[in-house]
């Protein structure tokens, strides 16, 4: 079976998982996963995640999530462009996600970024997801 949008089935696990009060939480692998997840763990959103390889071909990865005072340090997870309906921004148009306490993660012709990352790089591209 193929997956349509692995980039929501992870933001679905995590967000599950947190729900849930789990430590760790598994996840299907994908290139662009592994890249937002470095993304989460640069900013401080995730404490870690390992790349398992369970056969040949066939990976996954587990997310450890990361807590503050018992409460989910991540209190929004959102898909903003999704296969039906891309979305698209160039860096002077992306506003600040709550009032600058957010990130957007963004697909740029550099990489998998944040905005902040993509400001300074000066740099559009599409806007995978939002966390807060």
């Amino acid at each position: 079976m193929t997956m349509t949008d692995p980039i929501a089935d992870l933001l679905s696990r995590m967000r599950n998982g947190h729900r849930a009060r789990k430590a760790v939480v598994e996840c299907l692998y994908s290139k662009v996963g592994k890249d937002i997840l470095d993304v989460l763990k640069d900013e401080g959103y995730i404490r870690a995640y390992k790349v398992k390889e369970i056969r040949t071909g066939v990976s996954r990865i587990d997310v450890e999530l990361k807590y503050y005072e018992g409460e989910p340090v991540i209190q929004t997870l959102e898909r903003v462009s999704k296969p039906g309906r891309r979305t698209y921004a160039s860096i002077q148009d992306l506003d600040r996600p709550s009032n600058g306490l957010g990130i957007y993660v963004l697909s740029t012709s550099k990489g998998v970024v944040s905005d902040a990352t993509a400001r300074k790089m000066n740099a559009g591209g599409e806007v995978l997801c939002r966390v807060f």
